[in-house]
């Protein structure tokens, strides 16, 4: 029974350009403002001892690479059997690390996916800063991929990435020590002379995972910009099935199913367009990545090859050391590895940081100069003090836009007043800016202190559930008991719905037009408002219906009745103060 549907204005502006270091800056503070950042703090402790003991256990696995292949070079049958003991120990140790390591990562996860999801959607509906961004910026149009799709991918992704880049720095730092020890002695044979190159090993993992990383930030540069359009194109595709579906039978009726499918088939092709650029994307991403995987299988024994021919070095020590050269290089190479899927998370958290942004920025939380500045005025008097209502092109110029032709006139309680204007003039905006929803004029309205308003829209909203629930809206369905229900629905003659109170159906379908404004009429009955406030409800519906709708208003003796919009049957029935909305093609003087 609140707000109807907004209608975008011609000029979108561009959504707010935040650096790579803001949009970190805004996701900590989301972070840290979430009721759950206790739970995410204690587990991303658990997890990093779990990586401490999981690393610990690679090294002793590393260890146990030497005497195992010194035991199969030497045919030591009772050393290989203690080996392969040694073996099973530390594997079952990994294995029950694993576990928990994987245990931890989804809590972490889910926690981190609440929290994130909590504040993105409180963010959105507080304050209706949902409904001014709808009406302000092309975010609001389609938010559902940020908030659903986009806050899960981000809140998922950041857990696995942070765990994986945590896990291989930790088993860098542990492994270079272990390989500079493996590779500190040896000298290599040059022109003649024998050359040492203290660590040796370690400089060659340096500079073959500096190699991968140079050559996938060159070919992958583009895949952050193309996940991130590749998102948008999937929510402009969801948004257009979503409009077909929620108007099936007026698709039907104009018989513009060709109409609808080529519409849905242009915007599939859009996004099927922009999966192929992102393909060829990975796929020249997977030329250099799978290129440094497979010559990493022989890279490391080649590197430590000089030491074993030269016999400084055993069989086992070899394939120690070639398993040393391995862990540092897949620690060096996680960006490498992860390059696509941190393109994507930067994607993610992008979509999701900009939207967040636009729900924060002073023009949709705070009145700044030249908005409407909504106050709270004398008990019982709503007033208008030098107020112009405008479209935000004409509220960027100071041109134009309209206002009440009589002077800052006053509406006291228990009036009947119609508000109407000369042709063309959008009364909606007018509407929604007694109601704080629309900001773009200039001047103020004093609402009257402490009393209750209640807004009707043309186009009333039928939540899910019971028809009591909808009844109530927004409060608990137990609020009212049957007995008054049922009054109320008799009232607006839709009486055959009284058994139906606690049926659960598509409302908004069941219902037609004329029998939604009835329920929204029985809601009025229920609430018994002080002030209400229509916009154009008798524009559109049946003579019948018009005429029992009118009758209801009649009843209302204890609330104030301010009706927008032009309707014969409210004047013949309560003989309305009348108000004119005026235009102004010329600027608003200072």
């Amino acid at each position: 029974m609140i707000v109807s549907q907004a209608q975008l204005p011609d000029n979108e502006p561009a959504a707010p350009d935040l650096t790579f270091a803001e949009q970190l800056r805004m996701a900590g503070q989301s972070f840290w403002s979430s009721h759950v950042r206790g739970r995410i703090i204690l587990l991303s402790l658990s997890l990093l001892v779990v990586i401490l003991l999981l690393t610990y256990g690679q090294i002793l696995l590393n260890r146990w690479n030497q005497p195992f292949y010194n035991a199969l070079e030497n045919r030591d049958l009772p050393a290989f059997w203690l080996e392969l003991r040694n073996f099973f120990f530390i594997a079952a140790f990994l294995l029950v690390i694993n576990v928990a390591q994987t245990y931890f990562s989804q809590m972490t996860a889910l926690y981190m996916r609440e929290g994130l999801a909590r504040d993105m959607v409180d963010q959105w509906l507080k304050g209706r800063r949902a409904y001014r961004l709808s009406v302000s910026s092309p975010l609001g149009v389609n938010p559902d991929q940020r908030l659903h799709e986009d806050a899960r991918k981000l809140a998922e992704s950041t857990t696995s990435l942070s765990v994986g880049l945590v896990q291989s720095t930790i088993l860098l730092i542990s492994f270079v020590s272990v390989l500079w020890k493996l590779s500190g002695d040896f000298s290599l044979p040059i022109f003649g002379h024998q050359i040492a190159i203290p660590g040796y090993m370690v400089w060659g993992a340096l500079i073959y995972a500096g190699g991968a990383a140079v050559a996938s930030n060159l070919v992958g540069a583009t895949l952050t910009r193309l996940n991130a359009t590749r998102y948008a194109r999937e929510a402009e595709l969801r948004a257009a099935l979503m409009r077909g579906n929620e108007h099936l039978e007026p698709i039907a009726l104009a018989r513009g199913e060709d109409v609808e499918r080529a519409r849905i088939h242009a915007t599939i092709d859009r996004v099927l367009a922009i999966i192929r650029k992102l393909a060829v994307a990975l796929t020249n991403l997977t030329w250099v990545s799978a290129a440094f995987g497979w010559l990493a299988l022989i890279v490391p024994v080649l590197i430590a090859s000089p030491a074993y021919f030269g016999g400084t070095m055993t069989f086992g020590g070899l394939m120690m050391a070639a398993s040393a050269f391995t862990q540092v290089y897949t620690a060096l190479r996680w960006y490498v590895d992860n390059f696509g899927a941190i393109a994507d998370w930067k994607a993610t958290l992008l979509r999701v940081m900009v939207l967040r942004a636009a729900l924060t920025e002073p023009d949709l939380t705070e009145t700044v100069d030249g908005q409407i500045r909504i106050e709270a005025g004398k008990p019982g008097e709503l007033s208008f003090e030098d107020l112009y209502i405008r479209t935000p092109v004409e509220a960027e110029a100071h041109w134009g836009g309209y206002h009440l032709k009589e002077e800052n006139p006053v509406i006291l309680a228990g009036e009947r007043v119609m508000v109407n204007g000369d042709p063309g003039i959008n009364r909606r905006q007018f509407f929604n800016a007694i109601a704080g929803l629309w900001p773009y004029g200039e001047g103020l309205i004093r609402l009257p202190e402490e009393d209750h308003i209640l807004f009707v829209p043309q186009t009333p909203y039928m939540p899910e559930g019971r028809l009591r629930d909808i009844l109530a809206y927004p409060e608990d369905g137990s609020v009212y008991g049957d007995e008054a229900m049922v009054l109320a629905l008799k009232a607006v003659k839709l009486g055959k719905f009284a058994s139906a109170l606690d049926d659960r159906q598509r409302w908004d379908r069941v219902l037609d037009k004329d029998e939604q404004m009835a329920l929204t009429f029985a809601h009025i009955l229920l609430r018994k408002p002080r002030w209400v406030i229509f916009n154009d409800v008798l524009d559109g519906i049946e003579q019948e219906t018009a005429v029992a709708l009118s009758q209801v208003m009649t009843q209302l003796n204890d609330a104030t009745l301010i009706y927008i919009g032009r309707a014969q049957r409210f004047i013949d029935a309560v003989s309305p103060r009348i108000l004119h909305l005026e235009r102004m093609d010329v600027p608003v003087p200072e």
